[in-house]
């Protein structure tokens, strides 16, 4: 499977995961500061109160998944959530949530709550 492909598949089968557990789903590949190392979100959550920026890693084993997220990827990560809620006005008051989604073809995920 592509890679390109299988990244747009993983990322689709997690905002799904998302869904089913009653998440809303409010952007998805949000991008901020293109071409200056600003930062991407794969998507972005909304159940109640609480905000959810997820990052999806897509490997051949959950170990490797895991391992996937570096810590300037993080900060990137941060900065566009950051970005993204001075924007929007109507999320204050809401909690705040950074989760990772580690998925395995065929078929095995992984949500992890509050990753960093």
């Amino acid at each position: 499977m592509k890679n390109n492909f299988s990244g747009h598949l993983a990322e689709f089968m997690a905002r799904q995961f998302f869904r089913v557990q009653g998440y809303g789903i409010i952007a998805k590949n949000y991008v901020t500061g293109r071409r200056t190392g600003a930062g991407e979100i794969d998507f972005i959550a909304r159940r109640g109160k609480t905000i959810v920026f997820v990052e999806v890693k897509k490997r051949r084993d959950m170990e490797t998944a895991a391992e996937a997220l570096k810590p300037k990827q993080i900060k990137r990560i941060r900065r566009a959530a950051e970005n993204f809620l001075a924007g929007q006005s109507r999320f204050q008051g809401c909690d705040i949530r950074f989760d990772v989604v580690l998925i395995c073809f065929p078929f095995q995920i992984k949500h992890i709550k509050n990753a960093f």
